[in-house]
């Protein structure tokens, strides 16, 4: 059985991590029903959700992709470099236990999960303020006798990986070009029209669902003969989140 693991917006939100982007008055409550709003659209697309549990004391917690990633029946437990943030895996790291995946943990440097997308059996790690060299060389060490190759990816112009890029079903990277710095290292890319257009969650072969801010973006992938869920996420994106921070498929 395949979920996402998603958790609930701490009331101290608004005090989230602003990095590349001048910080903006942020609607709690709002906030809450749009997080409410996209749980729906997982759940209603085959995407049944497991929550870990609130913790107000962690305002950037609901982006909950930062703190673990799944590479099939291994869970690797990240290792924030923003003091802020570190705490967030532990409670992810209890909850991926109690529902029985092995676990390893970033000791190596440091690393966010929204550093990392995955195309088949390709891991792209963005090397940013928050992703170094030693992480990803530890993620190497665990990931390459498992048959995946990882690739480091340079990243100035944006506070994660995948705040530039992310993927279609087929594999083709998706990239809102102001933000990404070297398009060339992908065997297939795609430039959008908008920044909020480079963001989708997979939620099979020819479905995603990405933020309702991008239209434009839509209508390219609709073209390709892609089914677009559309969510509302406008007080997440004032914090630099996007679809995929919200969520961590596990495909069962």
């Amino acid at each position: 059985m395949s979920y996402a693991l998603v958790r609930p917006p701490a009331a101290t939100l608004a005090d989230g991590v602003v990095t590349f982007i001048e910080r903006r008055p942020l609607d709690l409550e709002l906030a809450r029903r749009q997080w409410a709003g996209y749980v729906a659209a997982l759940e209603s697309n085959g995407w049944p959700t497991v929550s870990v549990e609130l913790d107000d004391t962690l305002p950037d917690s609901v982006f909950i992709e930062d703190a673990v990633v799944m590479f099939g029946d291994l869970a690797v437990v990240t290792n924030p470099a923003e003091p802020a943030r570190n705490p967030e895996t532990v409670a992810t790291e209890k909850k991926i236990r109690e529902l029985g995946f092995e676990t390893a943990t970033i000791t190596e440097g440091t690393l966010d999960g929204g550093d990392v997308l995955k195309v088949g059996t390709t891991a792209y790690v963005g090397l940013t303020g928050t992703t170094n060299e030693a992480a990803v060389g530890q993620l190497r060490g665990l990931l390459e006798p498992r048959g995946w190759t990882v690739v480091a990816v340079p990243v100035t112009k944006a506070l994660h990986l995948k705040s530039a890029i992310t993927a279609l079903p087929d594999g083709t990277i998706i990239g809102y070009g102001p933000v990404v710095d070297d398009p060339t290292i992908f065997p297939s890319y795609l430039e959008v029209p908008e920044e909020p257009g480079a963001h989708v969650v997979v939620l099979d072969s020819s479905t995603v669902l990405m933020s309702s801010a991008a239209p434009e973006s839509a209508a390219i992938f609709e073209a390709r003969g892609l089914r677009v869920v559309a969510v509302d996420i406008s007080e997440f994106e004032k914090l630099e989140g996007c679809v995929t921070c919200l969520s961590v498929r596990v495909r069962g």
